[in-house]
């Protein structure tokens, strides 16, 4: 049997998929790198735009606002008018957007280009989340989609590296870079079939059946908010935990990537178990191990302890990440998917976007163990939450098994 055969996605939906994710990395390389690491370590830029050292910072919480409030709207574009009308429009727009950074002399024009950008941005995680769910057998789209999210994540971190390393770069030369990885993005998205890809039947989705879907949507909220949250924590203290806990930097990174690495390690028996009807179980567990092992890094232990409970925090967060997408698509009609897909993208990106702030304010309060503290506490919150309400999954289910 082929590789090609032993997907779990419908016969020849897998070029689509790629497409689709190739839009989607393409935009993600562009604005981690250029907000992130280039107008923000570039001084000759921040000089010939006329930009304070606050504005860069400033321009990419604009543009995490931006993609955040769009998110729902760029769901309910989604379902009402195709996914590859609304790539198209949210690639075109991005595009333009960013054509107009050589003219932003000053911080107001950077703030509305970020703004637009963000706009433009929205479409592309919901976009690629919805096809690929709708593509995937029902006994594998927890584990799929928790695949095609780890798949993209790293141009993230390329973006800022590549980006980062043309810091001494003139603006041009960026700006050419910038503009084909957008063109690229914007390809991948015209290039998108103008039907569904052989996924459920659609209705139109009324005003009714948005209601009902905000309906269905509230009790997957607080797991969409947490799981980026609790990842998040950590992004602007990395290095001042590695002075107070005295460990030389690469030992705490080490930490991180031993989680990491059970985390994936596990991701396909854990995944499987989600996608085989234990999706609140293994998410309820998943929550409860982070918790455990994020109570046991709040003591600060020797740094031979953090590895162990590293290794159960990855755990925790590979029961997490499938068992939510999996509850997701189980719970969730195929009509309301696109929708629900952008109010739950919205939660996962506040999460994101708090998380830092949150993780800061935990480490100048409670020092070293304050952000393990906070992300413990967070994740038994969550925890009971799953505990106290899944018989409104079990009951969720139940049209869909049914249609």
């Amino acid at each position: 049997m082929t590789l090609r055969a032993r997907l779990p996605m419908q016969p020849g939906t897998l070029r689509v998929v790629m497409i689709a994710l190739l839009s989607l990395a393409a935009a993600e390389f562009v604005r981690s790198g250029l907000y992130l690491s280039y107008l923000g370590q570039s001084g000759a830029v921040q000089a010939q735009l006329r930009l304070p050292d606050a504005a860069v910072g400033l321009a990419w919480a604009t543009h995490i606002a931006a993609d955040t409030l769009m998110r729902g709207p760029a769901g309910l574009l989604i379902a009402r008018q195709g996914l590859r009308t609304a790539m198209i429009a949210g690639a075109t727009l991005s595009l333009i957007s960013v054509s107009l950074l050589p003219l932003a002399h000053g911080p107001v024009p950077l703030l509305l280009i970020a703004a637009l950008h963000g706009v433009g941005f929205s479409v592309a995680w919901p976009g690629a989340m919805n096809l690929t769910a709708d593509v995937t057998r029902s006994d594998a789209q927890g584990r799929t989609l928790t695949a095609v999210g780890m798949l993209v994540t790293p141009m993230i971190g390329l973006g800022y590296f590549v980006f980062g390393s043309l810091r001494s770069a003139p603006l041009q030369t960026t700006y050419l870079i910038t503009l084909g990885m957008l063109g690229l993005s914007l390809l991948a998205a015209v290039l998108l079939p103008a039907r569904a890809v052989r996924g459920p039947a659609r209705t139109p989705l009324t005003r009714e059946g948005l209601r009902r879907t905000l309906r269905r949507v509230r009790p997957l909220l607080p797991a969409a908010l947490m799981q980026t949250v609790t990842l998040s924590l950590f992004g602007q203290v990395l290095y001042k935990l590695a002075d107070a806990l005295k460990f030389p930097y690469w030992q705490l990174i080490s930490v991180l990537i031993v989680g990491g690495a059970v985390a994936f390690a596990c991701l396909p028996i854990i995944g499987r178990m989600a996608d085989r009807g234990r999706a609140v179980f293994t998410l309820t567990a998943g929550y409860a191990l982070i918790a455990a092992g994020m109570a046991g890094l709040a003591l600060v232990p020797p740094l031979w302890a953090m590895y162990p409970l590293a290794a159960v925090v990855g755990v925790g967060f590979a029961g997490v990440q499938p068992g939510w997408a999996a509850l997701v698509t189980r719970t969730l009609p195929a009509a309301e998917r696109p929708t629900a897909w952008g109010a739950l993208m919205t939660m996962e990106n506040t999460g994101t976007a708090v998380g830092p702030l949150l993780g800061a304010l935990a480490f100048t309060h409670l020092g070293a163990g304050g952000p393990f503290a906070l992300g413990a506490t967070l994740a038994l919150i969550t925890t009971t939450f799953y505990l106290l309400t899944r018989h409104v999954f079990a009951a969720g289910q139940q049209p869909e098994a049914a249609s």
